[in-house]
This record gives structure tokens, sequence and C-alpha cells, in this order.
């Protein structure tokens, strides 16, 4: 991601050699994000990925690391954290808290087909089903509450028809929260954050198939369907307009269900989540459009796009296809 805090090459070949992994051979800064200092570090044993945490707080990152062990353990493909000898996985470097976990295979679809999007669905319905035993508990810190902090102030930065927007939408997005129904959704570990360049895919044995998930930074309990809602609003969606590709949203939903059928309250409450979805991502960019903080690569993501995606929700709601029994 952003590189945020410059790493020497000589401190980050002590840290690699003190976890066994070899020495150092190349340190090269990642580009693509906002949030952390990533960094891929070559070692005459394989591939990594140094993270250095810029704005968690220390006492929160065992859970994202200990999430990711977890699932791991479950088969789910994800970047293992590298331990030390006395076990520790959380370390630190120039300063901030750091980790260091093995570079997933392969490269992003950036152009998803169905097959990629219902590949990815079945495998987030196995994240939730795999969540169900984790101990760890952790809010989802970019949820609601977040939502509440952060509207004011990036308000001012906006054109009044876009201010309306957001505080109509945050006051729905409230009351639903609030109601029996939005209090009965199924709740869980949640990836939050299961966008396109988040997952990685190889075609060298010969079917394209999915063979990596990362970056469970912003990972917490929320409602499942919120992470649903997460995935169809980029893998399944046409990123121009913000219309939902039915041939897409369909093919998720499919396999997703092939794991994890939705309840009926699930189905009912998606086209709300949708919106969900689209307003914390709109959010996102506009405060890291508008209050930037300085980095040596930083790139922020044009916020227009989530209000696209958010206007489109609102005028056309959409609901998952019935080829199943709804659940009761």
């Amino acid at each position: 991601m952003a590189v945020y805090t410059e790493v020497g090459f000589d401190e980050a070949d002590r840290l690699v050699r003190r976890l066994g992994l070899g020495a150092l051979t190349d340190l090269r800064g990642i580009r693509s994000g906002i949030e952390n200092t990533n960094y891929y570090a070559t070692t005459v044993r394989g591939q990594w990925v140094l993270t250095l945490f810029e704005r968690l707080p220390r006492e929160q990152l065992p859970y994202y690391l200990r999430l990711m062990e977890h699932l791991a353990r479950h088969g789910i493909p994800v970047p293992a954290p590298q331990a030390d000898d006395r076990g520790e996985i959380l370390h630190t470097i120039a300063g901030k808290p750091a980790a260091v976990v093995t570079r997933l295979p392969g490269s992003h679809r950036l152009a998803p087909d169905a097959d990629h999007c219902a590949q990815v669905g079945a495998m987030l319905a196995r994240v939730h089903v795999a969540g169900g035993d984790f101990a760890f508990q952790q809010p989802h810190l970019r949820g609601l509450a977040w939502w509440q902090e952060t509207a004011p102030a990036v308000l001012p930065h906006l054109q009044p028809g876009q201010a309306e927007l957001l505080r109509t939408e945050l006051d729905f997005q409230i009351a639903l929260a609030a109601s029996p129904a939005g209090q009965a959704l199924p709740r869980g570990h949640i990836h939050a954050d299961l966008f396109r360049d988040n997952a990685m895919f190889d075609a060298t044995a010969g079917e394209d198939g999915l063979c990596g998930l990362f970056d469970f930074y912003f990972a917490g309990i929320d409602m499942l369907l919120f992470d649903v809602a997460v995935c169809l609003n980029d893998w399944c969606t046409d990123l121009a307009s913000g219309r939902l590709d039915e041939d897409r949203a369909s093919a998720f939903m499919t396999a997703y269900e092939g794991v994890r059928p939705l309840d009926g309250g699930e189905r009912r409450a998606l086209p709300a989540l949708l919106r969900a979805a689209a307003l914390r991502f709109w959010l996102s960019r506009l405060w890291d459009w508008h209050l930037p903080r300085d980095a040596a690569l930083l790139q922020p993501k044009d916020p227009t796009q989530f209000e696209r995606v958010l206007r489109e929700r609102i005028l056309n709601p959409w609901h998952p296809p019935h080829e199943k029994p709804v659940e009761t």
C-alpha cells in the first residue's frame, strides 16, 4: 500500500533473519492502497510481504493476524503471518507495529467475469462458515459508528446535493441497524474489504482459479450480509455506471448460497445492505480525498465511483435470484 514509513534495507534484513526467513535480497514499496505501509520482501527462502501498521493501534492487531491463522487452518488461502522463536507474530520495525506474511501467488482479475465472481462468492461463504468457531472478538471498526463519526468531517467538502444524499442515507442506515429486522441479521467475522485487488487468481494449471484472499485489516464482527454487499458492489458492478451486472451478481450469489444459504431476513435486507456498503466506501474515499495524509506513494481513490453506486442502489434495488427455497 502507500509508503508512509521508509524502511531501510538493513533494518528489514534484521527482521526477516530473526524470523528465520533467511537473508533479504530485495525490498520494494507497494504503491496500491492507502491504509498501511507495505513492502515486497524477497529473501533467499522466498517472497514475503512486510506490513507496517500506520493507523491501527497495536492492541487491535492480534485479532487480524490470528484470524488469518485461523482461516488458514480451515483451508482458506490467506497470507500466513510469520512468527519469531517465541511464537510472536506481531513485530516492530521503524518504530511501528509490523507483520511479515507469505506473499500469495497469482495476479488480480480487475475485469472479472461470472466465473471469477462465483469463485469469490463460494470462498467468502467459506470464510463466514470458518469464522464461526474463531474465539477472538473485535468489532468491525469501519462500521456504522465510524460512518457517524466521519460524516461531519467530510460534509463541508460536498456540494449541497451530495451532502443531502449523505445525510439521508446515513439516517436510513441508522434506522435500519436499530430496527428488529436489522438486529436479527446473522453476524460473524467479516473481511469487510474484499475488493478485486484483494484476491489473487492463477491460471498456470489450466483453469483460472482463485488462489488467495488478503488484506484482512478491516475485518471484524458485523452483519455477514454486509460482506456480501461489499463484494457485489465491486466484483459484480459496472464501475463506470455503478449498475450491477445481473449475470455476475447472480453467479456470485448462487455460489455463496451453495455454501451458506441466506435466510429470509437477509434476502429482504440485501438491497439496504448494498446501500450500506456503498455508503461506507463513499465515505472512506471522501475522507482520503479531502483529508489526505502525507505518503511517499499515496494514490487516493476517486470517491465519485461509490457515489454513483449508492445512487444506483437507491434507484434500482436488487434481490438475489430465487434458485433455492428461502429459509426462515
